[in-house]
């Protein structure tokens, strides 16, 4: 298997599909379809549909409908950028060496935008409920949990709350497991749960993107500091320009490289007690905590 060749494959053919998803650029309100659009666009590795298509097709999903899940579930994840970056929360000018949405668009349009897309996920989730029927309510539900008030809002809402103030590691935790390892979890989840995974192996999974989640956030707090920014697409040190706490600050570069191995390779043997095998997904999460952007 040539992981990154694959991988390449199945980002353009993710690519084909969410942007047949998204709504066209039409009416009067064709500025916020294209603001949208820009914010999909500008980039992105696809990894969360891309885990949740590959858990669909390890618990023996053949078709295509797990498509629109996965198209909104990249939408879900685009908001939360495009609400990031606004001057409210890190006032980032540029991500993915483009120019944020808000800073192309203007502060309304970035706000509008990240709304546009958080509804439009649910259309499209509710359409192929509609449409498909089997288990594609269970897997909104979970997908709607993990974005929610318990989930990724939540974890923003705390690291606001704060930042500028000395943490804990266990709140730190806090943060990572919803901020960011809830949308992983949930890839997995609802990938597996649409071809009809059973609670024990859902729960199994949401323990898998759990540890992968914190080890993807800690990778990510680790670039911030020693990453190249040409890579990376944005500048270095934001976590501290925001005054953030992170496991560098922590516990050191050090300490934090030893917890990335360590949830790494729990995360691996979980998924290993599972009776299925997709050695493409194993090494996909793995990939998200050894890269260099």
């Amino acid at each position: 298997m040539d992981f990154e060749l694959l991988k390449k494959q199945k980002t353009e053919e993710i690519n084909a599909f969410l942007t047949a998803f998204l709504p066209e650029e039409s009416g009067k309100e064709a500025v916020l379809c294209e603001a949208m659009k820009y914010s999909v666009a500008v980039g992105g590795k696809r990894l969360r549909p891309m885990i949740l298509l590959e858990a669909y097709t390890m618990f023996g999903g053949t078709d295509a409908a797990a498509q629109p899940f996965a198209a909104a579930l990249e939408m879900i994840h685009t908001y939360s950028l495009v609400h990031d970056d606004l001057p409210a929360m890190d006032n980032d000018m540029y991500r993915r060496g483009q120019l944020t949405t808000h800073a192309k668009y203007g502060e309304a349009l970035g706000v509008l935008a990240g709304d546009g897309l958080l509804n439009y996920a649910f259309e499209v989730m509710s359409d192929a409920v509609c449409e498909q029927g089997g288990n594609g309510a269970k897997a909104m539900r979970i997908l709607a949990k993990a974005a929610g008030v318990r989930g990724m809002i939540a974890g923003q809402t705390v690291d606001l709350e704060w930042t500028g103030k000395p943490q804990t590691r266990e709140l730190l935790d806090y943060i990572n497991e919803r901020k960011t390892s809830a949308l992983l979890c949930s890839a997995l989840m609802a990938g597996a749960a649409l071809a009809g995974a059973t609670d024990a192996e859902l729960s199994v999974l949401k323990q898998v993107g759990n540890y992968v989640g914190l080890a993807f956030q800690i990778k990510d707090d680790i670039l911030d500091v020693i990453g190249d920014e040409s890579k990376l697409g944005k500048p270095l040190h934001s976590d501290e320009k925001n005054e953030k706490s992170t496991y560098v600050t922590l516990i050191g570069i050090d300490g934090a490289q030893e917890t990335v191995r360590e949830f790494s390779d729990k995360a691996v043997e979980l998924l290993d007690t599972l009776p299925y095998r997709n050695p493409f997904l194993k090494e996909l999460l793995l990939s998200l905590v050894t890269r260099e952007y």
